[in-house]
């Protein structure tokens, strides 16, 4: 058993749209200012919000999810993530005590215990005075073994509104005030159907990161941060390896694993990369907006993304778009997921307008104004499938608008059963076509280690398979 001393906090809100993500970016960039290495994480299955903070860091920020991941899993991830930053700033999701249950299940105040991290609550102070401290209070006394160290006030009217609410604080609660945050006239951070815009699609990413980064260094009392972050307790972290260690047997480089990064696909947590290079293999990286077409792989793993975004340029790359749909017939391993399984469609329909996609799965996707599929899964594998064993249990979590329509019945197979969540239609998930699996469902690879062996293992045949040609 190790003992884990580093500095951390955990930024917490009131509700979804407090201003966490926000004030996170901004203070992450501050101390980045003041020459600090700052460990971004983010709780939760969130993707975008963990992309704004890679990018504010210049260091990969990485999800801690109770959901996905046992208490031991996310304690060895944040551990080692950490283990060489100065402090470790942690967004956390909805409401300080929202969970899955009345009991606060994978709350972000259940994390915060886990991680012997101290809390910053941000509270939303609109239209409001001494009654911000009867809601503080009730979030103290909710729960007294949680660390609740610190108040930011966000979207303060003027002078006599902070006074009164400091004051109240002060007198009923005991904690301190770290900051007050003015209404803001301006907002460079837009929001569409699924929250941020990504910040590869913000071509003056830097100016608006700068600009929360000076928002922060005005607005709070950093070196007061700073300080309850060191106040965090020792963590007890196992010795325990959550990471999957080199299994191939061929030597020099592994089975070449591609995997499509560029404006349509950049949804991947970064585990499951790093385990899939651990495990042997040789990452590839591919744009199929611009790559006149599929290189020589040993499989494909397409993430999430917004295919719908970059339809047209998708739609326009017939070169591309051939070539794997060739590769697929021919057997090539590919995991696809969300967006990628979007891709993988006939058509994209975007509007009044129809894109054609790979053609590799009879379905047209259908892009819809409200979500189709929201929140976490649990599937049981029922069917036979390239990666997963029948009778499996996988959790994962989705977030698409898109609604898949067959346009035959005919050898359609589906791999999952659905228990919770929505997937391909609120029964089944995960199309199998060939050595071709897609579904809505998003999985990590730490929580399910299994996903990246049975990729790893899949290409590998294939590589051998080849070989002996």
């Amino acid at each position: 058993m190790k003992t884990h001393k580093k500095p951390r906090i955990v930024i917490a809100g009131l509700k979804g749209g407090s201003g966490k993500t926000l004030l996170t970016l901004g203070l992450i960039a501050a101390l980045r200012k003041q020459g600090l290495a700052v460990a971004p994480f983010k709780k939760g299955p969130d993707f975008i919000d963990a992309g704004w903070h890679t990018f504010a860091a210049d260091r990969q920020c990485y999800n801690l999810d109770s959901f996905l991941m046992t208490d031991q899993q996310i304690i060895s991830s944040f551990v080692s993530r950490s283990r060489n930053a100065d402090i470790s700033l942690i967004e956390g999701n909805r409401g300080l005590y929202d969970g899955l249950d009345i009991h606060g299940r994978c709350c972000t105040a259940e994390l915060a215990k886990a991680l012997n991290a101290p809390v910053i609550l941000i509270v939303d102070v609109s239209m409001a005075t001494r009654t911000i401290a009867a809601i503080v209070r009730g979030c103290q006394v909710f729960d007294p073994s949680l660390t609740l160290a610190g108040v930011i006030l966000n979207r303060a009217a003027g002078p006599r509104q902070t006074a009164l609410i400091k004051g109240a604080i002060e007198e009923y609660c005991h904690l301190p005030v770290l900051g007050v945050i003015p209404r803001l006239m301006t907002n460079n951070f837009p929001e569409r159907h699924m929250g941020l815009v990504p910040f590869q699609e913000r071509s003056h990413a830097e100016k608006a990161v700068n600009w929360a980064r000076e928002a922060m260094v005005r607005h709070l009392r950093l070196d007061a941060i700073l300080e309850l972050a060191r106040t965090a307790d020792p963590l007890a972290a196992a010795e325990t390896e959550v990471f999957q260690k080199k299994e191939s047997p061929l030597s020099g480089d592994g089975p070449r694993i591609g995997y499509i990064l560029d404006r349509s696909f950049w949804f991947y947590y970064p585990e499951n990369l790093e385990q899939l290079e651990r495990l042997g293999a040789t990452l590839v990286k591919i744009d199929a907006v611009s790559d006149p077409r599929l290189p020589d792989l040993d499989a494909l793993y397409i993430g999430g993304g917004f295919p719908e975004t970059q339809a047209e340029p998708l739609a326009a790359n017939h070169g591309f778009r051939d070539s794997l749909k060739a590769s697929i017939e021919k057997g090539l391993p590919v995991y696809a997921e969300c967006g990628g399984l979007m891709y993988l469609g006939e058509n994209l329909v975007v509007g009044h307008r129809s894109y054609p996609m790979v053609g590799a799965l009879p379905i047209k996707l259908l892009l819809e104004k409200k979500p189709q599929g929201h929140g976490y899964t649990v599937m049981d594998v029922a069917e036979e499938n390239p990666f997963y064993p029948v009778g499996h249990s996988l959790c994962g979590h989705e977030f698409h608008y898109s609604r898949p329509i067959l346009t035959t019945e005919k050898d359609v197979r589906f791999a999952f059963r659905v228990k919770r969540g929505h997937g391909f239609d609120g029964h089944h998930d995960g199309i199998v076509q060939h050595n071709l699996l897609a579904t809505y469902t998003h999985i990590h690879a730490i929580g399910e280690p299994g996903w990246a062996k049975s990729l790893h293992d899949a290409a590998l045949q294939r590589k051998m398979e080849k070989i002996h040609k």
